[in-house]
């Protein structure tokens, strides 16, 4: 049976690194500050929010959520980012996705400034990660990375990546290929998925479909990071089939607890560095 990658424990020893990196910078003077953009309503962009508030204030980070309803334009969504690029004493400027349909999303992100761009969304900062340049890298792909670096190597194996989205599937494909993994992308028009995902060393599975990977998909003793989070039955569930790949995984994360901590505590690392450049 799989061990089990707790996300949680994992993210919360790789946060008192980060207490003890905040703690130097306060003996200098620099006090790390990360400001939230909130627009609407939505449940889960409220709870992540909160979840990203808890983690500074345990890290020692300043950090302040702005809220609006969703009636604010985005001419003063713009305005309001480019005060904050301008504040120097700001380190970091994340805008909390999905925006409403009458604001521009990539538009809101290429405003904001590559040096404070904390979700790491930025094309500067892609293309930094696309070359291998240090730069900021997005919050989730970077968490999967730190994953499954604690369960073995990456020089060699065969990443598969089920899922092609900006956000995760596209770069964290790069980040193990900047690892020296050898990585397969598969996405819905993929012929026989299963006999994609069967090669693989490392499985991440990030598509948002319940369910998606079975057990009969996965290669024994693979690694399986499971990005995906689905309500089922007031379940929140993820991509993998969880009871029964568990049975044939080598180590398996689980939904949620898993890959989740990991992404607000990648953010939190992005704001110390910020930081830390001062």
């Amino acid at each position: 049976m799989a061990v089990v990658i707790d996300g949680k424990q994992i993210a919360a020893s790789y946060r008192e690194t980060l207490k003890e990196r905040v703690s130097a910078l306060r003996a200098r003077g620099i006090v790390p500050k990360l400001k939230v953009i909130l627009i609407g309503d939505d449940p889960a962009s409220h709870s992540y929010v909160r979840g990203k508030e808890r983690a500074a204030a345990d890290i020692g980070i300043d950090s302040q959520v702005i809220r609006f309803d969703d009636t604010i334009s985005e001419r003063e969504v713009l305005e309001l980012i480019d005060s904050m690029n301008a504040d120097d004493e700001l380190h970091g400027i994340l805008v909390q996705l999905p925006l409403p349909k009458h604001i521009d999303e990539n538009r809101v992100i290429m405003r904001i400034s590559p040096d404070k761009d904390v979700d790491g969304f930025h094309p500067t900062n892609v293309g930094k990660m696309m070359l291998g340049l240090e730069t900021l890298l997005p919050c989730t792909p970077h968490g999967i990375l730190h994953l499954v670096k604690t369960q073995t190597d990456l020089v060699g194996k065969h990443v598969v990546v089920v899922g092609r989205s900006q956000i995760v599937g596209k770069p964290v494909g790069m980040l193990f290929l900047n690892e020296s993994a050898t990585v397969t992308y598969c996405h819905s028009k993929t012929n026989d998925l299963g006999a994609m995902t069967r090669q693989a060393d490392i499985l991440i599975v990030a598509v948002g479909r319940a369910g998606l990977v079975t057990a009969d998909m996965v290669k024994p003793g693979a690694i399986v990071i499971d990005v995906g989070v689905n309500r089922v039955d007031s379940r929140l569930v993820g991509d993998v089939d969880f009871a029964g790949v568990r049975d044939v995984a080598s180590a398996i994360t689980p939904v949620p607890g898993g890959v989740g901590p990991m992404t607000i505590t990648m953010l939190m690392h992005n704001t110390v560095e910020v930081a830390s450049r001062g």
